[in-house]
């Protein structure tokens, strides 16, 4: 799973990616500050399961604070996207190359209207982020046009003359963008297309086709950034009405930045995505004005900074996945005495089988049943899995 940050230049991308990773990026006030993409790795939020055992976990990966367990997910940070990118116009070509590996997008947007449409500052308010949400999603759908119109005529003609099935050859075709043959049949039937005549498919239904693939495999959540500033608030309020099927988050990324940081060095005790903090140690006074300014403008307005939201809405709620720990009825520790050191996400409608191959192939090849920890109930292969399950995997020796 990768998920991709996006955007036009100056919206704060940057800042969001180092607030979800802690990475060390570029951050600079001017368009294409970053040029080749940064990768690290983001947490997801799930409610651990050692609470449920009365137990203190020890992860292999991520962390856990007070039974919330921090998975962690690869994010991609790529290149500033400007109106006519599908063309080639800024670092278009490029920034489209990059994203096709993503699985989910989060567009952060200067909910304060203070960066136009090349990315450049203006006077807050001034300028509208509904055109960047538009626009973005417009060059993707152009982008995706242009590669499923690639060779279309000759393409279509092959298929009609050769009887070949469409769904497959044409899903072999845009392979490259996660398109598999059941969203193509899905695509087919929705838009009651003829299947065995795509050569008479015209150029709205190919544009339809490509829209409609761009919403299955690359799907998005606005992150509407800058939430701090005094404009922001009316044009959140706007931008949800005006685009009621979208998820949008508010968000200040550098809030979320400046409380991690706080937290790396013991000034403040914060679990990221949660409303509140602690002081714990000795800020100076530009420490403290700062960290009560985020307070009162941000935690106390907003219950959220926003960036944890944004990731674990994008993992749970665009991709629908699940998490899921190894764990034993009578022993919830690994040999090396780590307790439920693993948590997998895994894809919604998981079975007992997917995820013992999740784990390692040798335990899928030799599965015989699983045990639900919790309920201590034996379930086979085809076993529906759910969100916080802890699984114990029985295999032959």
């Amino acid at each position: 799973m990768l998920i991709g940050v996006v955007g036009k230049a100056n919206v704060g991308k940057s800042t969001f990616f180092k607030a979800l990773t802690l990475a060390e990026v570029l951050i600079a006030n001017y368009p294409f500050a970053t040029i080749d993409p940064n990768k690290g790795f983001g947490f997801v939020k799930v409610e651990c399961a050692d609470k449920d055992f009365n137990v203190q976990c020890n992860p292999r990966t991520g962390y856990c604070i007070e039974h919330n367990r921090f998975v962690p997910v690869e994010v991609l940070d790529v290149a500033g996207l400007v109106p006519g990118a599908h063309e080639g116009k800024g670092m278009g070509n490029k920034f489209l190359d990059d994203l096709r590996q993503a699985d989910a997008l989060i567009h952060i947007v200067d909910i304060s209207g203070s960066t136009n449409e090349k990315g450049e500052p203006v006077e807050p308010g001034s300028y509208d982020p509904a055109f960047d949400i538009n626009f973005l999603e417009t060059e993707l759908d152009m982008w995706y046009l242009s590669i499923l119109k690639k060779g279309w005529e000759k393409f279509a003609r092959q298929i009609q003359q050769e009887s070949k099935e469409v769904s497959a050859a044409l899903a072999k075709q845009v392979s490259g963008l996660n398109v598999d043959e059941k969203m193509i049949e899905a695509v087919i039937q929705k838009f009651s297309l003829d299947p065995e005549k795509p050569a008479q498919w015209s150029e709205k239904d190919l544009n339809n086709i490509a829209v409609e693939l761009r919403k299955k495999t690359k799907p998005m959540i606005i992150t509407a950034n800058k939430i701090d500033m005094p404009t922001a608030k009316d044009n959140l309020e706007r931008i949800k009405k005006q685009f009621p099927d979208h998820i949008i988050t508010p968000c200040s990324a550098e809030s979320e930045l400046a409380l991690k940081e706080a937290a790396k060095t013991n000034l403040i005790k914060y679990i990221p995505g949660e409303k509140e903090f602690e002081i714990t140690g000795k800020p100076s006074e530009k420490q403290r004005k700062a960290l009560e300014f985020i307070r009162k403008n941000i935690l106390d307005k907003y219950s959220t900074t926003g960036v944890q939201q944004a990731i674990d809405a994008a993992v749970f709620q665009l991709l629908n996945y699940i998490a899921v720990f190894p764990g034993g009825v009578n022993k919830l520790a690994d040999q090396h005495g780590n307790i439920l050191p693993d948590c997998f996400l895994l894809p919604e409608d998981s079975t007992a089988l997917d995820f013992a191959y999740r784990i390692h192939t040798d335990i899928g090849k030799k599965f015989i049943r699983a045990i639900d920890v919790k309920t201590k109930r034996t379930v086979g292969k085809e076993h529906i899995l759910k969100h916080k399950d802890v699984i114990e995997i029985i295999t032959s020796r």
